[in-house]
């Protein structure tokens, strides 16, 4: 199923949702991050700020849709994003950690992996990894599944 089909069969039982949306898919495993948000596991996500700033995007905020992509680009969920704060890299928290869903769920897990993760997208844009690098933290529940 496409984004398009995913949100409007979405919007038939909700059209109070409005016209506004995106369509993405995970940076790193998409399929297997893909699975854990539309089973309820993965209600957060992170991503490295400074790489907002350096594209022109504008951070995401409670209230918003959107539609989680796999490897395929094939719509698997509907999510509506809750929160969103930044904190230090360093200071992200084991609650955090916990709801992102991913490995063990701890926050040692979480950091190892998203350190290397984002060392890796942060060299490819020019831009070097620190522990106090701002990190956007987002919130969010499945509002509908594909």
């Amino acid at each position: 199923m496409t984004h398009q089909q995913l949100w409007a069969a979405y919007r038939a039982a909700n059209p109070d949702a409005g016209d506004e949306y995106e369509a993405w898919a995970y940076g790193a495993d998409p399929d297997g991050l893909a699975e854990l948000t539309r089973a309820g596991i993965k209600t957060a996500t992170a991503s490295a700020g400074p790489l907002y700033a350096l594209e022109g995007e504008p951070l995401p905020r409670a209230g918003e849709y959107n539609v989680i992509l796999n490897s395929r680009d094939e719509a698997v969920c509907v999510t509506r994003t809750t929160r969103v704060y930044t904190v230090p890299f360093d200071q992200v928290s084991a609650g955090q950690a916990w709801r992102e869903g991913e490995g063990d769920r701890s926050l040692e897990y979480w950091r190892r992996v998203h350190e290397d993760f984002f060392r890796a997208e942060l060299a490819e844009a020019g831009l070097v990894f620190t522990p106090d690098m701002p990190v956007v933290c987002e919130e969010f529940e499945v509002v509908y599944r594909g």
